[in-house]
């Protein structure tokens, strides 16, 4: 999956996509590069931001998912505004990869009405506050039985079982420790029977590790997915889509041969 920022202060890579033709080409890019999916996201959330109104959201994303669905490219929004999700879905989107894991009233049943994929992520508190000592038991098990019980919240709503996909919010409410747990440990996530999502492309745990910047971080990054999808990931998201998609391929040729 890869990433489409329309933000001007994403961590990573904010102001790169700024205006629907810049989204387009870079997404146009990404595709020839090998990405399914496209993850198309108008609101930072990043560690201390602030939320943008649901007008400039659906202003920044919408014209961009029109777009790449008249292309007949697989695409995902990043949001969790229903009315974001409802627009989104009307415009052509196929996934709603929601970070509040369709908590906001009126979310689930804004992707039941749709018919279309969600991903579930966990994130303890906001992202404004959610860094600041953030405290587990088990993180793991912890993280694993709030998604169980999303999953639950979302069938009982009328969203079908093989829609849904958990993401287990690297860097959303973890600290170092807790982010690096759950990537040791991610298969234990496979017996919630739900593809896996991770996204960890150039993340603040990937600098502590290495001490580079976040545009020096794609090396760690594909490092990182390789991990994910040893452990289970069915999709990782990512910036860097040509590299990630050329160490896969060696991954998956020598797993084959095995």
């Amino acid at each position: 999956m890869g990433i489409i920022n329309v933000t001007p202060d994403s961590f990573s890579d904010g102001g790169l996509c700024d205006s629907p033709g810049r989204a387009i080409q870079r997404a146009v890019s990404l595709i020839e590069q090998g990405a399914d999916w496209l993850d198309v996201g108008g609101e930072s959330t990043r560690p201390g931001s602030m939320p943008v109104g649901v007008e400039e959201e659906l202003g920044r994303v919408i014209p961009v998912v029109e777009s790449l669905a008249s292309m007949n490219f697989s695409v995902s929004v990043d949001t969790s505004k229903p009315e974001v999700m409802r627009a989104a879905i009307k415009a052509g989107a196929g996934m709603i990869n929601d970070v509040n894991a369709l908590r906001a009233p009126g979310a689930l049943e804004a992707v039941a009405a749709g018919g279309v994929a969600a991903c579930l992520m966990h994130m303890k508190g906001d992202p404004r506050s959610m860094q600041i000592s953030p405290r587990y038991n088990d993180v793991v098990a912890e993280v694993k039985d709030f998604l169980l019980q999303r999953m639950n919240a979302a069938e009982a709503a009328g969203v079908s079982r093989e829609q849904l996909l958990i993401d287990p919010g690297f860097g959303f409410g973890k600290a170092q420790d807790h982010n690096v747990e759950l990537l040791r440990c991610l298969d234990q996530l496979c017996d919630l029977d739900a593809p896996i999502m991770v996204g960890l492309s150039r993340k603040s745990m990937l600098g502590k590790i290495t001490g580079n910047e976040v545009s020096n971080r794609v090396h760690a990054s594909v490092a990182a997915a390789l991990l994910a999808v040893q452990r289970g990931a069915a999709i990782v998201r990512v910036h860097d889509v040509k590299a990630t998609t050329d160490a896969l391929a060696v991954y998956n040729l020598v797993n084959e041969i095995v």
